[in-house]
């Protein structure tokens, strides 16, 4: 179990990874209005959500199986698993984004995915301290 343990920090860590990233990049196609370097960043966004969603299928796959290896108990998990339910909406979110981005329909200012790009950091801090601390 120490071995899917450890695969599912590493896949979680790099899905997290490009959550922190992938609205900056929105950040970035918001304020742009030369072509060529939006067409970059969207190509950037494109590329970046399509590998962060193949890395959020182990990140989850592994967490599922750890849960099934060390059962469901204590009402930290059932926190913790909402927010993860969370972290995936989030997820599907920035994909949503990314089409208006991809269909110039965006109608949301830069500082509007400044503040949506804090959210993975409160769900990451949240997941890390249940998981760690268990507080109940």
């Amino acid at each position: 179990m120490l071995w899917i343990k450890a695969l599912h920090i590493v896949f979680v860590t790099s899905w997290f990874a490009g959550l922190f990233y992938l609205p900056r990049i929105f950040v970035n196609l918001a304020q742009e209005s030369e072509t060529v370097a939006h067409a970059r960043l969207l190509l950037m966004a494109r590329k970046l959500y399509r590998f962060t969603s193949i890395l959020m299928v182990p990140a989850v796959v592994f967490g599922v199986w750890l849960w099934l290896g060390y059962g469901f108990k204590g009402g930290w998990l059932h926190a913790k698993l909402a927010l993860v339910v969370l972290t995936i909406g989030y997820h599907h979110a920035c994909g949503s984004l990314l089409k208006k981005f991809e269909n110039a329909a965006n109608k949301r200012s830069h500082t509007w995915y400044r503040w949506f790009n804090e959210v993975p950091v409160v769900l990451l801090l949240a997941i890390v301290i249940l998981v760690v601390v268990k507080p109940f």
